[in-house]
This record gives structure tokens, sequence and C-alpha cells, in this order.
């Protein structure tokens, strides 16, 4: 625990072996925050709540709703900690945050009126448009005349997004108008807007609310099948570095979508503090917003951090803190990294669970490769299948293909009945 507390509010730098964190959630992007605090020296112990059977290997796990933001403060508050992560949007939404900073315990993480940029597509696009950055047309649809009158004026592909909440799950993209018309009606309130044409670029950044700090571009592949074929999911995968973008591109997309976004949010009174991801499309017509998140994405988080060089830690102590101005430029390894979804059969529908898991250890124990938890129980049979994302398999080498070869050797290592794996994650770009 930071002993000296006026010390660390003069800078953002945190002592070795000082720091408590306890982070919230339970799935893939949990586990890869986890770990990376670990390895940072400034990291005394790291806590995590609910957690899973891969977080409780490099954190001390706690039962607690990661909606309910009083349970969350309290326990915060008997831990000592010094700063709490919350990671899924769920818990932000429902203003997890602010009941941790209403204890006086930093936070990283907007709060719930901030996090309507991810809990609202609508919302999202109206800051979009007051702020003038570049995103799709659309319209806001509550009947089915107007979603009759959105999906003739957009026409095909058509794109409906449900406006609340959907776990990765609430976007639909077909050439099918009966399909568009169905979601529609199963969402009640949905965003429709014209389809952007071109590769899909994730971008996230750090933000103390002022100061906005970029991460390196990375890129996730949504459909469940290879070539992009099948339903929409959370993600099926992801790598970075992306070789194939122009140099500057992250400053550009920092000066014209995220800098202006929090500069939006700061004047309608409610500043966005935390990892603000923008789902980029590369059009004809120039870089346009797909999305906006409140949060780090699941899974470009899991091979942004086996990059990462600089101390996790005191980067989202610094942003929690409103001291994000005093960090250096961020370093990163001269490597590329490839996650790979483990699915469990039936997903992004009905997933079934309870298949046992084997070969994790024996991937876990291959060079460059690490594997991350997400839809993982540990029961009397072991581990066993919990949730529609499983697993995510990350390797890391000093090339793309490398990297590639690294992870899905690790993906051969590990079984489950029914699994679902993309082959083609970052295949084009390795060659």
């Amino acid at each position: 625990m930071v002993a000296d507390r006026t010390n660390a509010d003069r800078s953002p730098q945190l002592r070795s072996g000082s720091v408590q964190v306890l982070v919230i959630g339970g799935g893939g992007r949990e586990h890869a925050l986890a770990a990376a605090l670990t390895r940072d020296p400034a990291v005394n112990e790291v806590h995590a709540a609910p957690g899973n059977p891969g977080i409780a290997s490099v954190a001390v796990t706690h039962a607690v709703d990661p909606v309910d933001g009083k349970a969350v403060a309290g326990l915060a508050l008997r831990l000592g900690v010094d700063l709490v992560v919350v990671g899924p949007e769920a818990p932000l939404v429902a203003g997890v945050a602010d009941a941790v900073r209403e204890v006086g315990i930093a936070c990283f993480g907007p709060s719930g009126q901030a996090a309507a940029i991810e809990g609202s597509k609508a919302f999202a696009k109206d800051v979009m448009l007051t702020a003038g950055i570049p995103t799709a047309d659309a319209r806001v649809c509550e009947s089915r005349s107007d979603v009759t009158a959105a999906l003739q004026a957009f026409g095909s592909p058509y794109v409906v997004k449900n406006d609340g909440l959907s776990a990765g799950k609430g976007v639909v993209v077909t050439t099918d108008r009966a399909a568009a018309e169905a979601h529609a009606a199963a969402c009640g309130r949905v965003v429709i807007e014209e389809f952007l044409d071109g590769p899909e670029v994730s971008l996230f950044a750090l933000t103390d609310g002022r100061t906005v700090l970029p991460l390196q571009p990375a890129q996730d592949f949504k459909r469940l099948l290879n070539g992009d074929e099948g339903p929409n999911t959370g993600g099926m995968g992801a790598y970075a570095p992306l070789p194939w973008l122009t140099e500057g591109f992250s400053d550009q997309v920092c000066e014209r979508v995220l800098r202006p976004a929090v500069a939006e949010m700061a004047r309608r009174g409610t500043p966005f503090v935390g990892l603000l991801y923008a789902g980029l499309a590369l059009t004809a017509g120039g870089v346009k917003v797909v999305e906006f998140n409140a949060r780090f994405g699941d899974p470009e988080t899991q091979p942004l951090l086996e990059l990462l060089e600089t101390p996790l830690a005191g980067l989202l102590y610094a942003a929690a803190t409103g001291r994000l101005d005093e960090t250096g430029p961020l370093k990163w390894r001269s490597a590329h990294s490839v996650a790979v979804v483990m699915a469990a059969p039936g997903y992004p529908t009905t997933p079934h669970r309870g298949a046992v898991i084997t070969g994790v250890e024996e991937a876990s124990a291959l060079d460059g490769v690490r594997v991350y938890h997400a839809g993982t129980t540990l029961g009397p049979a072991g581990l066993t299948v919990s949730g529609g994302r499983v697993l995510t398999v990350t390797g890391t080498a000093d090339s793309l293909a490398d990297a590639r070869r690294t992870a899905y050797a690790g993906v051969d290592c590990v079984s489950f009945e029914g699994s679902q794996v993309r082959g083609d994650i970052a295949a084009t770009a390795a060659e």
C-alpha cells in the first residue's frame, strides 16, 4: 500500500512494491490487466472481484457483485487498496466508479454518466456530431415505422445497433432485410446507420479527462468464422501492431477523434476518466468512428499488454488522479503479438457449458505463449467451460508470422469438446 499518499499525489511515479490494486471483473480482459499489474515493480499485491480461475493464479480473488457499487467500494476500503480498475462495461454504466471515488479511493474508469458513451449508441452519436467527429450517418429509431424508414434510406448492407449494452453482440450487419427488421424488433430502441466499408482498427487511449495518451492501434476480428463469415461476436482474435498502417495514424486519430470526444465530455460536465476505445473504419472518405467504448476492449487488450513495456499501474494511477500529463511517452516492445479466442460450441447465440478443458498448462509452458481465462470455472471435474468466449491464447514473437505460429501452437495444446477457433487471425497481414 502507498504509505505516503501526499507523496503519491505529487507524481504518478509509484514506489517499488508499494501499491495494492483491485481489478473488477472476471473476463479475459481482466485476466490480462491483473497479469500485467503483477509484472509492475510498483505493485505489491493484486486483488480481483469476482475473478476467474486464471485470474486467481495471479491475484487474490473475492466474491462480490461487480455491478454493486456499494459492495465494490466496501471491499476496496476493507482491503486498503490504492487503486481500483473497473474492467467491464456493465459496472461502469452502473456507476461503480462513482461509488469507489466517493469513499476516497482512486479509480480508473469513467463515471456512470460518462460511461453512457458506450451504454447508449444514441448518446455516443450525439457526442460525435456535436464535436464534429467523423462517423456514419445514423437515425435513432423507436418504432417499427422509424425502422422501416431508416432501412429504406440507408439501404443494404443494413447496420442495426441496439442502443443499450449487449455484451458486444448488439450489432447486426446484414444484407437480409428481414434479419435487420427482426433484430430491431428484438432490441426496441436502435440506431440504424449507413454501412462503412473498409478495414476496421481499434485505438485505445488513456485519459484523465484532459490529457489523452493513445496506445498502439490493434485490429480485432468480430465474425465467428474464417474469412469474416458468420454472426457477429464479442471478438474472435486480435493482433498488434499493424504494420500496414501509415506513420502518424494514432496522432491523427487522437487529434481528429479522441481529443475532441474527451473535450466534449468535459464541456458537458461529465469528464471521461479511464480508457476511451475508438472502433474505426478506414473508408474511401477517410477514417470514421464505428463506435466508442468506455473500457479496454477484449480481445485487443491481451496482445497490447503483451507489448507494453511502460509499467501499467503508474499509467492507470496517473489517469485516475489527473496526472497523466506527467507521464513520459509510452514504451513498447519491438515485437508482435497475436491473440486467438477459443469459444464454446453454440457461441454466440446459445453457448454450451460444462465441457472439460485440458492442455492449458501445456500451452502456457510454450515460449511466447500466455493463456488468458474468460468463460472458465474450476470444479470437481477440473477446469470447465462456463461462458461463450472461454480462453484467449496469445503468442508473442519478433515477427507477425512467428507470433501467429506461436499463438496457434498454444491453441493446438488446448482441448474441449466443440471448441470454435478461427484459423485466420492476422493471416492477411502476416502474408
